[in-house]
């Protein structure tokens, strides 16, 4: 369904914590014009916890609107409750999202059972496809490759966004979903490995900034330039370790001020980023090229 290099939309805010429309809708621009594959508003990068549910949709009808179905939208969608995730899947395809990321419900902690019913529920409730998105490191819990490949039998539940940073994960998920369940990684230090294991892309946070660079390397893995697109990787490898030298998205938010888009604001319980990492973003930044 998609493939190459999608991005973690950041939500670009004023000051005073409000929502920079303006921003957003240039940054969206700007992401298509620099080559981006696909778009991924409201997820972990974009403050879904801490958003209003009307911020949330709002985030979503403007990111649809100013894509105009150039890329794929893929919206968040997720929910620790299986009715409110279910709510805003029914509202990303009433506004035309191509798809939605479902991540495994946080805090609850279900069972494998539990995870099924939940995935069943929300795909059985929409006609657009659904992503899992499998984070272990906030949700605490991990679905099994088992419960996977039970999900993957559904018509609506096209693949998963993996940020387990487990390289044998796609293996196994390849041999029990088959090779047509669209595999991306949720982890940018991993991202050309995650290929070299079966996958077809990554949901990035790196390329909120760096979205050409994160193009290319896709681009240069599928066209069979292997040596080119590790050159790629290696040259973002200092920018994948400052966007997570502090909990993400406080340093890719720093950045993507940098370059004009919102300010570094995060929402509380998010701290302003210290002032040693924000001397390592720039350094990365300057390091790889995107700013003097």
């Amino acid at each position: 369904m998609v493939h190459g290099s999608l991005v973690a939309l950041i939500t670009p805010m004023r000051a005073d914590g409000g929502i920079d429309e303006a921003a957003l809708e240039r940054f969206i621009e700007w992401q298509i014009a620099e080559g981006t594959n696909g778009l991924v508003p409201v997820g972990t990068t974009g403050e879904s916890p801490t958003l209003t549910h009307d911020e949330h949709k709002r985030v979503v009808e403007l990111t649809v609107t100013v894509a105009r179905k150039r890329v794929p939208v893929i919206a968040g969608a997720g929910s620790n409750s299986t009715a409110e995730a279910i709510g805003l899947a029914r509202h990303a395809q009433t506004v035309g999202a191509d798809g939605v990321l479902v991540v495994t419900p946080y805090y609850n902690k279900p069972t494998q059972d539990g995870l099924f019913l939940h995935y069943t529920a929300i795909a059985d409730a929409i006609e657009i496809p659904v992503i899992i998105y499998n984070i272990p490191s906030r949700s605490v819990i991990d679905m099994s490759v088992a419960t996977m490949a039970r999900l993957a039998k559904h018509r609506n539940i096209v693949g998963v966004k993996d940020a387990t940073a487990n390289l044998t994960r796609p293996l196994h998920t390849r041999a029990a979903c088959g090779e047509q369940f669209c595999q991306l990684s949720g982890e940018d230090h991993t991202a050309l490995a995650f290929l070299a294991a079966g996958g077809q892309g990554c949901i990035s946070v790196t390329a909120n900034v760096a979205p050409r660079l994160c193009a290319e390397m896709h681009a240069s893995w599928r066209r069979g330039d292997i040596g080119g697109a590790m050159a790629i990787q290696q040259r973002l490898v200092p920018l994948h370790d400052a966007m997570f030298a502090e909990t993400s998205p406080a340093p890719v938010k720093f950045a993507a001020s940098l370059l004009g888009y919102g300010t570094d604001h995060c929402r509380l319980p998010l701290a302003p980023l210290s002032e040693a990492v924000r001397a390592q973003v720039r350094a990365a930044m300057a390091s790889a090229g995107l700013i003097p």
